[in-house]
């Protein structure tokens, strides 16, 4: 098989596990045609379990609906889906103070808050893709002030987003540094206001200056306030899958911005991140490492989630693309077989997301508060554009 050939018969089979599997499997057994919004908690047929709504996924369904309706085909019931779960957010998901929920009712009654802000990141996308795909600009405006009202939150963590650290403690996370990268590229398809390069670069400046430890060959998760080392089971977490995630966000600035050094970047980090997390023995991303090997404390350490190895197939590709490089190419393979082969349910449609280190199931159910409808059509979406591109390259 060709280098043309393979990318195009993975394209093609991207796009149907989309259209055939995945997507209707939610807008069926997901979308909450009473009182608005998506459903998550639903077991492996797509019964429902909990009707508690993930406020993440409210955020993560109305840009995946959207995106989707931009980017592979314009059906309007993937509209109308993003519609209704940006609208869901809009009147329930949000407390007087203006932070949003982490949890609500089917109905929207708040039932419970976290102190991040990655409710709110999802808002914020869904909002941005929404009025790229409806044309309604009054969501794009929503979008930026979420963006902005965001920004105000992490100015001022003690009063808005509270440590569960005594503040002994001094110290700052990866997630929220490498988030507001994507969630800025998103926006900055409906906007040009300068707070969105502004993020961009300092979450950048900030990866490099923090982050990113070449003394272990790895980007840590938990930092001190200057990048200091934490010699703790905390301080020394790699979450290679988080990392490898991080990657192709650097890939998607470096191309909008044809930045070869922060290619340089995102490809350290890929090789360090694909180097600490796949598993040798029984192949796929594992769920955590420590960059001193001592064993890690999490019980999921040595687990195989299902959003690792969707973002492995996604940053191998985009590496590929850009570099045309076999061993890309050849990780891309490792990912892509691996998932396809113990994440894939054969008997009813969408992926399990958590197993064993073996690839054996660990449960069945389809979704949770933290599974859902996002970073599996969102790969399979992605894997649509770059298999064109990986198409002509020539390695």
């Amino acid at each position: 098989m060709t280098n043309a050939e393979y990318w195009s018969k993975w394209g093609e089979k991207c796009r149907h596990e989309l259209t055939a599997n995945v997507m209707p499997f939610w807008m069926e057994h997901g979308l909450d045609r009473k009182n608005g919004g998506v459903y998550t908690c639903v077991d492996r047929d797509g019964k429902l379990m909990d009707s508690t709504k993930s406020v993440w996924f409210q955020g993560r369904f109305g840009w995946m609906t959207a995106h989707a309706y931009n980017h592979v085909e314009k059906r309007p019931e993937w509209l109308a889906a993003s519609k209704s779960c940006c609208e869901f957010l809009e009147a329930h998901c949000f407390a007087k103070d203006g932070r949003a929920y982490f949890e609500v009712t089917a109905e929207g009654v708040g039932l419970r808050r976290r102190r991040y802000v990655f409710s709110e990141c999802f808002a914020a996308i869904a909002y941005a893709e929404y009025s790229l795909a409806s044309g309604d600009k009054a969501w794009a405006k929503k979008a930026v002030e979420m963006f902005k009202r965001i920004r105000k939150f992490m100015a001022n963590p003690a009063k808005w987003m509270p440590s569960k650290y005594e503040p002994v403690v001094q110290a700052q996370g990866h997630s929220l540094t490498m988030i507001l990268i994507n969630v800025a590229m998103v926006l900055k398809q409906v906007s040009d206001d300068p707070v969105l390069d502004e993020q961009i670069t300092q979450s950048i400046d900030m990866l490099r200056k923090y982050f990113i430890h070449p003394e272990f060959k790895a980007l840590l998760e938990t930092v001190g306030p200057n990048g200091e080392f934490i010699d703790t089971a905390v301080g020394r977490v790699i979450n290679p899958g988080h990392c490898i995630e991080t990657s192709w966000f650097l890939m998607d600035v470096a191309v909008a911005r044809g930045d070869s050094e922060l290619v340089k970047t995102a490809l350290q980090i890929l090789d360090w991140s694909w180097n600490w997390g796949w598993d040798k023995k029984y192949g796929g991303i594992i769920s955590f490492k420590d960059c001193r090997n001592f064993p890690p404390q999490w019980y999921e350490q040595d687990m195989k989630f299902w959003w690792p190895q969707c973002e492995a197939i996604i940053a191998t590709a985009y590496a590929y693309r850009m570099t045309g490089k076999a061993k890309y190419m050849k990780w891309h393979e490792m990912a892509s077989e691996w998932a396809w082969t113990h994440l894939k349910d054969r008997k009813f449609p969408e992926w399990y997301g958590y197993l064993h280190r073996d690839g054996t199931v660990a449960q069945p159910a389809k979704g949770n508060i933290f599974k859902g409808p996002f970073h599996i059509p969102r790969m399979l979406v992605k894997m649509l554009e770059l298999s064109r591109g990986c198409a002509s390259v020539k390695g």
